[in-house]
């Protein structure tokens, strides 16, 4: 046998060895595909630097028979925030933006609009670590339909306002990363797509992950299914930088190890170390044992650090997972809402940092609605959308029971009242009235907050559950105790 023959011999032994090690699993993701779980799922590990596995099940595109790979290029949904934050990060190494900056000096003429607190303490750092007081916000945009994303600008006038004080609490926001989209375009004068391509994804060598599909990839992108296993027309967002980028398992891996600090061949010092630690570090609590930084979730696994993000959406579930002590990460992604991609990644995760037990996890003080003297009484005020303003009463009674009437609707229940951190959180019937919410049917979820004799925050109209995903469109609902 020749020298070469023995070791590409060794290479194949080598692999093999490998991808038994994940047998079981490949077996349990064959099980819950054949129960329809998801129509394809791809997953990539990697430990030290090297790839372990990387392998794709499934239907990429059932109706034209492709098959999912390990560099099928996926809809990422929330994971695109980390990604995002990676670009944001060129702009601070090269001096072009300050973290602890207001954000609103780098995004003129758009602007935030301080419903309470000062505008100025919405820091880019705050913004990044969703602790800037940035509402609740989603909008889908269905290529089947007549509705366009309105002009950046004009999506930050409407749902660009402050419904709590900067750094008062963790409020995951995709706006937020919306307007971090709108901030590396106008620092860098290129266009969002532009600037991730020539500054992340070509220096990282992801040459299967882009801010959207580019002309020439259309069939090179799994499909988006729906709970009827129907493929879910193309969407698009007002929130680019949280949701919009796409990538293969392979890539995405290739990313997760760029900041685990084993970089492959080929790959740019895009960032510094410091950048990536800086990334890494809480900015805020999201509770007593997670936090988030600039777009990274920071928690803990069977006692390793963990810094991850997921994403969720109409035809989507992803996961990233690091553990930056061990050098492992883990992807794993689907073309369908699911909880399989989390559950394999976890599973893979745990067999990897191998014994002992897991960490509990802590849970909020979220409860059953005892209202104190301070809320029992009537409330009236106003709740403030883009388009004007309505008239808005509340009771709340001793027993815990809510009733709400908004404008000339007739009084309603408020459903499921709790107290969530300090925020009287229910939701009750009605229709906000603006031409972008009334696409779609809708609830009003109300989080607001005791400041004195006034409640005030966010009243978010959310789509009621159907075949495509909805929105949730946050106006400023405030209450003076009468």
């Amino acid at each position: 046998m020749s020298l070469m023959a023995f070791v590409l011999l060794l290479a194949l032994a080598s692999t093999q060895s490998m991808a038994d090690e994940f047998s079981a699993i490949r077996t349990e993701i064959a099980r819950r595909m054949a129960g329809k779980d998801a129509p394809s799922l791809a997953v990539a590990v990697a430990r030290n630097g090297s790839v372990l596995w990387e392998q794709g099940f499934g239907w990429a595109d059932r109706e034209n028979r492709v098959r999912a790979t390990e560099h099928t290029c996926y809809s990422l949904a929330s994971i695109s925030k980390p990604i995002t934050a990676t670009g944001l990060m060129r702009l601070f190494e090269a001096g072009r933006v300050k973290l602890d900056d207001p954000l609103d000096s780098y995004i003129a003429p758009a602007r935030l609009t301080a419903k309470t607190g000062d505008a100025r303490q919405a820091t880019v750092r705050r913004v990044a670590s969703h602790s800037a007081g940035l509402p609740l916000h989603y909008q889908f945009f269905y290529h089947d339909e007549p509705y366009r994303p309105p002009p950046a600008v004009e999506t930050i006038r409407r749902y660009g306002i402050l419904v709590m004080p900067p750094g008062e609490r963790y409020s995951y926001s995709n706006i937020g990363y919306g307007i971090l989209d709108y901030l590396i375009e106008r620092v860098s004068g290129r266009r969002y797509s532009e600037f991730m391509l020539r500054e992340v994804f070509l220096p990282l060598g992801l040459t299967r992950m882009a801010a959207g599909i580019p002309p020439g990839m259309e069939k090179q992108h799994a499909v988006r299914y729906g709970a009827d296993q129907l493929p879910i027309p193309f969407y698009d967002f007002d929130h680019a930088g949280a949701s919009a980028i796409y990538a293969s398992a392979h890539d995405l891996l290739r990313f997760a190890l760029f900041h685990l600090k084993a970089r492959q061949r080929g790959q740019k010092a895009i960032l510094t170390d410091a950048s990536i630690d800086e990334m890494q570090k809480p900015a805020v609590e999201i509770n007593a044992s997670s936090g988030y930084g600039i777009g990274w979730n920071i928690g803990r696994r069977r006692s390793a650090t963990v810094v991850s993000h997921s994403g969720g959406m109409g035809g989507v579930s992803t996961i990233l997972l690091l553990v930056p002590k061990e050098k492992i990460a883990v992807v794993a992604l689907s073309n369908a809402r699911s909880s399989l991609p989390g559950d394999i990644a976890f599973r893979i995760l745990d067999q990897l940092l191998g014994g002992g037990a897991r960490d509990s996890v802590s849970h909020d003080n979220t409860g059953a609605f005892k209202p104190s003297a301070g809320y029992i009484g009537d409330w009236k005020g106003k709740l403030e959308t883009h388009s004007g303003a309505h008239l808005f009463l509340l009771r709340i009674r001793s027993s815990g029971h809510i009733e709400a009437k908004l404008g000339e609707a007739p009084w309603t229940t408020v459903n499921q009242p709790r107290l969530d951190g300090g925020y009287l959180t229910g939701s009750m019937a009605g229709d906000v009235g603006t031409e972008d919410a009334s696409r779609r049917p809708h609830r009003i979820q109300l989080s607001l907050k005791m400041r004195g004799n006034i409640l005030n925050g966010a009243a978010t109209a959310v789509s009621s559950p159907g075949n495509r995903a909805g929105n949730a469109l946050t106006s400023w609902l405030e209450v003076v105790k009468q």
